[in-house]
């Protein structure tokens, strides 16, 4: 089960741009939470909470407990709006979540074991293709994170999603190809050895042939 966590949130009375902009004279960020066919609840946080939840990994999804006085929502952080110049929260938003009720989101991958992978130790290289993985899942479903075992990975292997063990009920939202989460690469020196050996037996090929010398004068 997916990490839960609780954070304290002060009530809004107004929403628009200059509501916003007096919540933030206050040292709070605005925020929404919205969805599950309810009215959207208008709330303030801390931004040193948001601040801390962005810098954790998995944030995507991670749920959350919003308190607001004696109420408590469960919700994910969908999106933060930062500002173009200081980089400071802005406004964020959350969706409510149901029991039962099918979301999307984004988990991530964790991968294990790079020293037991023969490719790693030859020097090559892991590759990540997707840092983070999106399924369709309930609340009660979603995955902390996907772990994947490089145990006897050698160059030129692939991880797909087929080898991810994800819980019952959890599905890609990709579903038209077994699609690739990470190769093993060769490493670099090695990819370019055999290009700089070719290259002069191909610019010998590519050159004019050398012009006959004259015969000596007898």
């Amino acid at each position: 089960m997916v990490e839960v966590v609780t954070i304290e949130a002060v009530a809004r009375e107004r929403a628009g741009k200059g509501a916003a902009r007096a919540t933030r004279r206050e040292g709070h960020v605005p925020a929404v939470i919205y969805g599950a066919k309810q009215t959207p609840r208008l709330v303030a946080l801390d931004p040193r909470m948001v601040m801390r939840e962005l810098h954790k990994a998995g944030w995507r999804s991670r749920l959350y407990d919003v308190k607001v006085g004696e109420v408590t929502e469960r919700a994910l952080l969908r999106d933060v709006q930062f500002h173009p110049v200081t980089d400071r929260p802005e406004h964020v938003d959350f969706q409510r979540l149901a029991a039962g009720q099918e979301i999307r989101v984004g988990v991530e991958v964790v991968f294990l074991n790079d020293t037991a992978s023969p490719g790693l130790k030859a020097g090559g290289v892991l590759n990540v293709v997707r840092h983070e993985v999106e399924v369709y899942c309930t609340p009660e479903t979603v995955p902390e994170k996907f772990e994947i075992d490089l145990t006897g990975l050698n160059i030129g292997d692939s991880i797909h999603w087929s080898a991810v063990k994800a819980p019952e009920g959890v599905r890609p939202v990709i579903t038209d190809r077994d699609f690739t989460i990470a190769t093993i690469a060769a490493p670099t020196k090695m990819a370019e050895a055999p290009a700089a050996e070719a290259a002069p037996a191909a610019a010998a090929a590519a050159a004019p042939p050398a012009a006959a010398k004259p015969a000596a004068k007898k």
